[in-house]
């Protein structure tokens, strides 16, 4: 016979839990979903410049100052940056929804207008009213799958953009709430 330690008040039943789903495309698709991240556009330069929206930014070391980013393949934006001695990262504010969904849609022209933009160090196109940016120097392309870890040296940069961050989830670019 179990004793309650308490008097009166029955054992708690272990939650029902579901079934886990093995592992693959989808699920990671629907566990990253709910996953909020910052959201980003990488640019570089070959013959003409390219770019694409990212959520895969992350800081990986202090000293020397390194970052990386995944990017697929199959991206139009691959063959560039698989020569390019060179990247730059914008770091996106709430307000610049609408450049974040041009740069991450296929096909679309994403250095004419209204995208506002100049060359800057290392010939990288640096984007006008972001948050941040920073150019990287290319220092690894490391095989992932049906992606490449592309990992940078920062070489240059600026962090002084107003505003509040744009954010990506559940499919949607959001703002920051409070």
């Amino acid at each position: 016979m179990t004793v309650s330690p308490h008097p009166g008040l029955q054992a708690a039943l272990p939650p029902q839990r579901p079934a886990p789903r093995p592992g693959g495309p989808e699920l990671l698709r629907s566990v990253f979903r709910r996953h909020a991240a910052g959201v980003a556009v990488i640019t570089a330069r070959g013959e003409r410049p390219v770019g694409f929206t990212a959520t895969s930014l992350t800081s990986v070391s202090a000293d020397p100052p390194m970052i990386s980013f995944g990017v697929g393949t199959s991206s139009s934006s691959w063959p560039v940056l698989a020569e390019a001695g060179h990247i730059g990262v914008h770091v996106l504010g709430e307000h610049q929804r609408e450049l974040a969904a041009t740069f991450a849609r296929s096909g679309a022209d994403r250095f004419g207008a209204p995208t506002r933009w100049y060359e800057g160090p290392e010939g990288v196109p640096v984007l006008h009213g972001v948050q941040a940016w920073l150019v990287g120097r290319i220092v690894a392309r490391v095989p992932a799958g049906d992606h490449r870890l592309v990992l940078a040296e920062v070489v240059a940069g600026d962090a002084s953009g107003d505003g509040r961050p744009l954010l990506y989830h559940e499919g949607r670019f959001n703002a920051l709430r409070d």
